[in-house]
């Protein structure tokens, strides 16, 4: 196993369990790819996910060798999922609580309330297609595509997430409060399938949890169980090249020239770098990765990792901050060559729901903006990226945490140029490929590589997609495809 994110290590305990030993190589120093965790001065800052949704894809990893998820890390559930805000003053706070929401919609605009009711059960119809019966089912051909294509028509899934949301929707603000959910795995409301608007019922058929200790407990606990199940993982070991002998994978190489033989190899690794850079010297492979990078691919993100003397009550666990554009912004974003002058902001305030990430009154946060990706806009981020910092941090204290600089302790930032070089994605791209349909299940990189035997993929780029429910289900997927190739094994 290459790499050990999320989807690297569900695939992982999953073969593990089946019984096929699995050897995980990282090559960073701690685990948990884009879900690193940071430590500064008594802070705890998790640098990728922090929405933990359906704990039922989780518990299941662990329930296959009779362990509990709950042995290993709490979550803790976070209410309001999140807290919306615009400009204007206007703040909407999304909770799991019918009565509440149809107040607050109500309040805002009251036709909208019976729409709302129709988008959820809308969302709720696509939950159960495109996730719970399709989220964890490779794609191996264009006939398992056409197979649920009339599903897939009937449900509009050739809509975008924003388009459907205006069909129930009216008012301009609430209808931003129901499409951004596709910017959580990359995609634009705008082009995205409406398919993703599953999302929102997600969130409402399971909560938005929050691990004790932070997302990296869960890392940790994945890890532990991986561990217990008798895998290994070696850190500090970035994989050189997969090795391919009489058409099939033979073995891996480790930049310090170390060969690993083995019968089967999955990346965790983004899809272009593998096929680019781990098969450089297989043809097909190539032409793979060209193939790949005409692709679109979902955009980046500029973060800001900081800790604060003293706690900031106002704030909640979860913060959107809606700019001043929302159309115009997102163009900007996926498809434009230079940064915007506005921005639109998510905040996370994790020492609401769990103060033990910060020193004794103190609090930690980040800040994230979605950026363009580096092939549509090469920005100079060595030089703009403390400006960018500057610029957002002003707002953060103008407008939502007075005297921020006053008090900060610590504070540190990533790029695209960051995600491009220390997570080899393309292009810095935060998702890997963009979520439009025609990117999506058998048209997205296939769980099996079609003409390497013994080599797989789980992940962000692979189906279904990026997020933790996602990865964690592209692992199923996998995990399905490699064990009905093993008869002996039990099933996963």
């Amino acid at each position: 196993m290459i790499g050990s994110g999320f989807g690297g290590l569900a695939l992982a305990i999953r073969l593990q369990s089946a019984g096929i030993p699995t050897l995980v190589l990282e090559q960073r120093d701690k685990p948990g790819g884009r879900a690193y965790v940071y430590e500064d001065q008594g802070f705890t800052f998790d640098a990728g996910p922090t929405v933990i949704t359906d704990p039922t894809a989780l518990e299941e990893l662990f329930a296959l060798s009779g362990r509990r998820l709950d042995d290993y890390v709490k979550l803790l559930p976070v209410s309001p999922f999140y807290r919306l805000c615009w400009e204007d003053g206007y703040c909407f706070n999304y909770v799991n609580d019918q009565e509440a929401l149809d107040r607050q919609i109500g309040a805002k605009s009251p036709g909208d309330v019976a729409g709302y009711r129709r988008f959820l059960d809308y969302s709720k119809a696509v939950l159960e297609e495109g996730y719970i019966k399709l989220g964890h089912v490779p794609f191996p051909d264009f006939r398992s595509m056409v197979k649920v294509a009339p599903q897939l028509i009937k449900l509009e899934s050739y809509r975008s997430v924003y388009g459907i949301v205006s069909r129930f929707i009216k008012d301009p603000h609430l209808r931003q409060a129901f499409s951004f959910h596709s910017l959580l795995v990359g995609g634009n409301p705008f082009e995205t399938s409406s398919i993703y608007a599953l999302i929102h019922a997600l969130e409402r058929q399971w909560g938005v949890t929050f691990p004790q200790g932070g997302t990296g407990a869960l890392i940790r606990g994945m890890i532990k169980l991986f561990t217990d199940l008798g895998g290994e993982i070696r850190l500090n070991a970035p994989v050189d090249e997969i090795l391919v002998e009489q058409g099939r994978v033979a073995a891996v190489r480790l930049r310090s020239g170390e060969r690993l033989p083995c019968l089967l190899a999955a990346s965790n690794a983004d899809v272009v770098h593998t096929y680019e850079k781990l098969l450089r010297q297989h043809p097909p492979a190539q032409r793979k990765a060209a193939a790949l990078k005409k692709k679109r691919f979902s955009m980046s993100l500029f973060v800001i990792y900081f800790g604060l003397k003293g706690t900031r009550p106002g704030l909640e666990h979860h913060t959107v901050l809606f700019g001043p554009r929302y159309r115009e912004l997102l163009k900007d974003i996926f498809h434009g060559a230079t940064l915007a002058d506005d921005f639109s902001l998510y905040l996370h305030a994790p020492t609401v729901t769990d103060p033990s990430l910060a020193p004794p009154g103190h609090s930690a946060y980040y800040v994230l903006a979605p950026v363009p990706h580096l092939g549509n806009a090469d920005i100079d981020w060595e030089s703009e990226g403390p400006r960018y910092r500057d610029r957002i941090l002003d707002y953060l204290e103008q407008h939502y945490i007075p005297d921020l600089k006053r008090d900060l302790v610590t504070s540190r930032i990533f790029t695209p140029c960051d995600f491009r070089d220390e997570l080899n994605a393309h292009v810095g791209s935060a998702f890997s490929l963009e979520p439009v349909l025609w990117q999506s299940a058998y048209f997205r990189t296939h769980n099996k590589d079609q003409q390497i035997p013994g080599l797989y993929f789980v992940g962000a780029g692979t189906h279904p997609g990026a997020g933790i429910p996602g990865v964690v289900g592209s692992a199923k997927a996998t995990a399905r495809i490699i064990l009905d190739e093993q008869p002996a094994r039990s099933a996963a």
